[in-house]
């Protein structure tokens, strides 16, 4: 079964074509991981995932989520993470990170409470930035617009939190650039009405995520792989979409990124997105195929004959699985059970597989 086949990328070796996806789970304090984090990706580690990404840890303080996610820009969340990791290598699993900026979807609520965007008073922050000045739905805060100093700012904030990233264990980064955070809305001409040389063209939409592609490569080792994750379309017309994915996708792996994690929507609120199992496996494909690059495919992947298929057929070289697992951190190993594969187990669980 290919599902459980190793794959190598670089010089990491996965013992299988399982990964856990990057889930924010609005549980840190200053963005430090805690003991939450330690369980939460632990127990997907013991679980027999193969790749296990933290969540979408912001580059600076301005660039989280929600005051809840982690973050990976001080020396605290650097020293936090290298404990964690330590315990996710000793389960045989590859521990990475996805770094992230969330532009003008910055300073929400964590989901449970029902908010959007908060003020102030109410624990979020402002300004919060964007290409434009365009907030991302009714009521929520006007971003202020990057400057080009503000942009190399985070160019640069990408780069210093990937060398972090080497110094707390992670062995594969992943960069954000998808579901309508910072880069997301640089590609698209939907949230970016620049004129400047980040505006406009195709070239210059996606100037950014060449330039932090670039950056991150200068300190993160030639060793270790490079992901991306991006939304493959908006599902808007005259939105970002399909054939500028498969443009940005070749033109990223000439600069050293050897996978894309292919998701799609999240930039417009208004979006009709036919969800539905397995609903962005065609997008991976395509642009597996077409660019010629390694992709990872996401969305509603739940049964371990649906992720074998992917696979096998070679749509794409990775599943990455989200809440599946947060249903279910063993189902990597009820995966091999179904399918007849056998694995090997921590010696406290043996006796159960």
């Amino acid at each position: 079964m290919k599902l459980f086949e190793t794959i190598r990328i670089r010089d990491i070796t996965l013992r299988n074509r399982i990964a856990v996806s990057p889930m924010c789970q609005y549980s840190a304090e200053e963005g430090v991981p805690n003991d939450w984090h330690f369980v939460h990706l632990g127990s997907r580690a013991i679980g027999g995932a193969g790749l296990v990404i933290a969540e979408a840890s912001a580059i600076e303080p301005a660039g989280r989520i929600s005051p809840g996610d982690t973050g990976i820009y001080n020396d605290s969340q650097t020293d936090a993470w290298a404990r964690i990791n330590h315990f996710i290598k000793a389960q045989g699993s590859v521990a990475g990170i996805q770094l992230a900026h969330a532009g003008r979807k910055a300073s929400t609520g964590a989901p449970w409470t029902g908010l959007g965007s908060i003020s102030p008073d109410q624990g979020g922050w402002s300004p919060i930035f964007a290409p434009s000045a365009i907030p991302f739905s009714d009521g929520w805060q006007i971003p202020e617009v990057l400057t080009r100093q503000g942009i190399q700012a985070v160019v640069k904030g990408f780069m210093d939190s990937a060398s972090r990233s080497l110094d707390a264990g992670f062995e594969v980064v992943e960069i954000h650039a998808a579901h309508g955070y910072l880069l997301n809305e640089f590609f698209s001409p939907l949230t970016n009405t620049r004129t400047d040389e980040y505006g406009g063209s195709f070239e210059n939409r996606t100037r950014i995520a060449r330039e932090v592609v670039s950056a991150i490569r200068e300190v993160w080792p030639e060793r270790l792989p490079l992901f991306i994750r991006i939304s493959a379309t908006d599902y808007l017309e005259g939105g970002w979409d399909l054939e500028q994915s498969v443009q940005l996708a070749s033109d990223l792996k000439s600069l050293g990124v050897d996978l894309i994690d292919t998701s799609s929507g999240g930039n417009m609120p208004k979006a009709s997105i036919p969800v539905g199992p397995g609903y962005q496996v065609d997008f991976a494909s395509e642009i597996r195929s077409r660019a010629n690059v390694a992709t990872g495919a996401v969305g509603l992947i739940t049964e371990p004959a649906q992720a074998e298929e992917i696979v096998s057929s070679e749509k794409a070289d990775l599943v990455l699985l989200a809440r599946e697992l947060l249903r279910d951190p063993y189902w990597p190993r009820r995966a091999a059970a179904e399918l007849g594969v056998e694995i090997t187990a921590p010696d406290q669980y043996a006796r159960a597989w």
